[in-house]
């Protein structure tokens, strides 16, 4: 009975169906992909107009935050099917670092008992406020954590917060955005944008040392799992915009789509993203349910969903052939995505080294 038991709870709910339709026909009309290149162009990718309709008429950032903090008492299968349409549509958006990891951090802090954490969760919850995680984009769960206020590099999203959690020595600390220095880089993702943070005041402390460690441990984890839904929504984009494409291009008086070769390139690639979304969704369901194999769960969805991810937005670059390579088709930022994400919140290397301690797994001998 357990076995059919958990492979159904894999499945998508009819509330989560709903959700996704209603996310997808925003993003439709309004973040649309192919428009999205020409924003990029012109320097503002984000737009606060979707950003609004999806955070506060739809609701969807407080999916994670409690009913009695003005949220919707949801759950990580939830956010999970919003960062799938975000991921299709590659959307500039704040939502993996303020919905999730921001909010799921303040979440680990008792919010229940009132204090800054709950006020905060509270403004996140309805839209109100953004909030992102003041570490590397790369930092993964149980990473050592950078604590001080100067120089904080490659935190992504910080442009679009109003209010930065900076971790130190002693605690964790809410600076409003007002009193952050944020020096713009280089971003090879260029629709997710990151800065180096310095923040000049010291603001409200949140957590302390031991509560801030776990807090921080829990928000990332969070992330994580969550992140390899928004890789498979990117990899899903990226299959049916190939096979749209190549049914649509003619060569020798017939679709390519119908050659042998290509044929089974996106077959391949078809089985990849099915497991993929099994892996995903089981990330998901375990953060859900608060499984104690969460972690391990995680891992392996980020191990396999970044390397599909990449993989499928190769595919979509090459099978369109010389417009896929142009800067007017979308195909590039997903590629650029797809590789930021590969190393977003842990490497592919450091979750396998996790596997490796949760499953008790030797190192391969020396010179083997």
């Amino acid at each position: 009975m357990e076995g059919p038991r958990a492979m159904t709870d894999l499945l998508y709910s009819e509330a989560e169906s709903d959700l996704r339709a209603a996310v997808r026909s925003l993003l439709a009309d309004r973040a649309d992909p192919a428009a999205l290149p020409g924003r990029v162009e012109a320097g503002s990718p984000y737009d606060p107009a979707v950003w609004r309709s999806l955070a506060v008429d739809m609701g969807a950032a407080g999916l994670l935050v409690p009913e009695k903090l003005g949220g919707q008492g949801a759950s990580h299968r939830e956010a999970a099917v919003v960062l799938e349409e975000l991921g299709r549509a590659v959307t500039p958006a704040p939502y993996l670092t303020s919905s999730v990891v921001a909010t799921e951090t303040l979440l680990a802090l008792d919010p229940a008992e009132g204090g800054p954490a709950a006020e905060l969760l509270t403004a996140l919850a309805t839209g109100s406020r953004v909030a992102v995680l003041a570490v590397p984009f790369s930092t993964g769960p149980g990473a050592a954590l950078p604590e001080g206020a100067a120089g904080i590099d490659g935190v992504a999203d910080a442009a679009f917060a109003d209010v930065l959690l900076v971790p130190r020595a002693d605690g964790l600390y809410a600076v409003d955005a007002t009193d952050v220095t944020l020096t713009p880089r280089t971003p090879f993702d260029l629709t997710r944008p990151p800065a180096t943070v310095t923040a000049e005041r010291e603001g409200v402390r949140v957590a302390d040392a031991g509560a801030s460690r776990e807090a921080v441990r829990r928000g990332l984890l969070a992330g994580t799992g969550l992140l390899a839904s928004e890789q498979l929504g990117l990899a899903e984009w990226c299959l049916e915009e190939t096979v749209r494409h190549t049914r649509e291009r003619h060569q020798f008086n017939r679709p390519v789509g119908s050659f042998q070769a290509l044929k089974h390139r996106m077959a391949q690639l078809w089985l990849e993203v099915v497991n993929a979304r099994a892996a995903a969704r089981a990330a998901a369901d375990a953060l859900a349910t608060g499984s104690p194999d969460a972690p391990l769960t995680v891992a392996v969805a980020q191990v396999y969903c970044s390397r599909v991810a990449v993989h499928a937005a190769e595919e979509c670059v090459q099978l369109h052939g010389g417009v896929g390579m142009t800067w007017e088709h979308p195909a590039h930022l997903y590629l650029k995505r797809a590789k930021a994400d590969q190393v977003a919140l842990g490497s592919t290397g450091r979750h396998k080294d996790t596997l490796a301690e949760l499953l008790d797994l030797p190192a391969p001998a020396p010179g083997r």
